[in-house]
């Protein structure tokens, strides 16, 4: 909304610092300030509204040290993530973006879903929630929602180089560029190309999968690509969820996953580092920037209260909502393959689950006896089983996070 009261000012008088407004960075670092504002300044009044009605975590006992202590803890506080994350994309962001309107309906969705979860929970006593296949529907829907938006959407295009034995059958604009003393055609398109590491050119195209389709393939890419988006994103987010089991972990984790896919909205959108890069120009994905700017200031925001020893709990209010937002943003980026790397967290805490439930169920059916392989999952609570301090734990995921990151980054230029 201010985006557009500056963008009229800027028209219309001649104002200093008016232009500051057009510069993605400076909206970016603002969502950030605003978003760290409405966290901590009014999220303790929000701690206070949930002390109030009594929106408590109800503990189960698991033997862990200290777990006890957290009964009673307001949970629901996502709803200040959710706030952090709205209301400074609502102020600056250019809302007619396709890419920017796509994170909002997940953010939202997200967090509905994850509220109505917590409100089963809290209200209703029931501590099972919602039920699982209610969630599964609820992210299959917004992943559907993403995936045909995405395909379809005659604005949501990629910048590829022309080859020259296709540019005489090529009817779209095409644009002369330089780079050094080459000179070479790009246009915008429609495509399901995304980026890859270690595969050639760092690109895969999803009708690929399909080439043993023989002739006429590519129009069935639809499905690949949606089934792809389905997955990526029931994944990332209940991987979310399950991080979320000790105080500021899935938090912190959060905030360093979204400073990268920020940074990375920012190269993509970009056409002169994006081509410096040699990678992917995804034109108008640079505003996505400013909705990961809010994101990570609402994560950090929400960790002043959320570190150990937590004052308040996202809930699945937050959790779910924050591993849609993490998915949806790195898929509109076309960086989507690259999850397992940079939400390598969230993998290994999944997986963990995976591994005990599975290795459990054989062996007693095997053997009679079921055996685990860690003492407890997810991973976090095999730590703290082990005697580690939950703020030890934490601590250290968040280096195993930021060197994940850094690795994410780095494969831009491995070819």
């Amino acid at each position: 909304m201010l985006y557009y009261l500056f963008e009229y000012l800027n028209a219309h008088y001649e104002f200093p610092g008016l232009r500051l407004f057009q510069y993605i960075t400076f909206r970016t670092a603002l969502a950030i300030i605003i978003s760290l504002i409405i966290t901590t300044v009014y999220g303790r009044r929000i701690i206070n509204y949930l002390h109030k009605m009594q929106v408590g975590e109800t503990v189960r006992n698991l033997g862990l040290e200290g777990q006890m202590q957290k009964q009673g803890t307001p949970t629901m506080g996502g709803i200040m993530i959710l706030m952090g994350i709205l209301i400074p994309t609502l102020l600056l962001a250019n809302l007619t973006n396709v890419y920017v309107l796509l994170m909002i309906v997940t953010t939202v969705w997200m967090g509905a879903v994850g509220f109505v979860d917590d409100y089963i929970k809290v209200f209703k006593k029931n501590k099972e929630g919602l039920a699982g296949r209610f969630k599964i529907v609820g992210q299959v829907g917004l992943a559907l929602i993403i995936g045909w938006t995405m395909y379809f959407n005659p604005n949501i295009v990629v910048r590829q180089t022309v080859d020259e034995t296709a540019m005489s059958k090529n009817t779209a604009p095409m644009v002369l560029r330089q780079k050094g003393e080459k000179f070479y055609y790009t246009q915008d398109v429609k495509s399901t190309i995304t980026n890859i590491p270690f595969y050639k050119n760092n690109e895969f195209d999803y009708a690929k999968v399909l080439k043993f389709l023989g002739p006429g393939y590519e129009k069935y890419a639809v499905f690949v690509f949606i089934l792809f988006v389905v997955i990526i994103i029931t994944s990332v987010s209940n991987g979310a969820n399950l991080t979320d089991g000790i105080d500021g972990l899935a938090t912190g984790t959060s905030a360093i996953i979204g400073i990268t896919l920020g940074l990375l909205a920012y190269v993509s959108g970009n056409t002169v580092i994006a081509d410096y890069l040699n990678i992917l120009y995804i034109p108008n994905s640079g505003e996505l920037m400013i909705f990961a700017g809010a994101f990570v200031g609402a994560c950090v925001g929400f960790l002043w209260y959320n570190s150990y020893p937590a004052q308040v709990f996202m809930g699945d209010t937050g959790s779910l909502a924050i591993g849609g937002i993490i998915a949806a943003l790195a898929i509109m980026i076309r960086k989507e393959l690259l999850i397992p790397i940079l939400c390598g967290v969230f993998l290994i805490e999944v997986m963990s689950v995976m591994i005990q439930v599975t290795v459990f169920k054989y062996t007693k059916k095997r053997f009679g006896e079921g055996r685990r392989v860690f003492l407890m999952s997810p991973l976090h609570h095999h730590y703290q089983k082990k005697g580690y301090h939950e703020a030890k734990i934490v601590t250290r995921f968040w280096i195993i996070g930021i060197l994940l990151a850094i690795i994410t980054i780095i494969t831009l230029k491995l070819r």
